[in-house]
């Protein structure tokens, strides 16, 4: 078992404080290829195993919530690693679309269907 400080080299808290829970993620795939095959050493640090498991995780897109439970990581251990892949060019971090829209309103009719599908379980 390796400790969460070891995989954040020491790191506490993410340099970016916008990643949520549901911030969607995706792989800038030439930049990851890119980065895979030269052995990238972003800024003074390599890529470490969870660095390149979350590339990979994210080429299709993904949610902070979700690697962090694909990685078995808590999440502020998961924001810090997804920081320096951003600040790196390696990823995109984006609002989710509903978040994102113009105005930013809830859609009541989705979250009723979202909460009646969860009944249903």
């Amino acid at each position: 078992m390796v400790r969460p400080y070891t995989i954040t080299r020491g790191r506490t808290t993410p340099e970016r404080d916008d990643l949520t829970l549901i911030t969607v993620l995706t792989t800038v795939e030439d930049e990851a290829r890119a980065a895979l095959a030269r052995g990238s050493r972003p800024g003074s640090r390599g890529l470490q195993p969870e660095h390149r498991l979350i590339l990979e995780r994210c080429r299709r897109p993904a949610a902070v919530a979700e690697v962090a439970a694909g990685l078995d990581l808590p999440v502020s251990v998961t924001k810090i690693l997804l920081g320096d892949l951003v600040s790196h060019g390696l990823l995109l971090a984006r609002a989710p679309l509903a978040v994102a829209r113009a105005g930013g309103g809830v859609d009541l009719g989705l979250l009723t269907a979202v909460r009646e599908g969860l009944r249903r379980l």
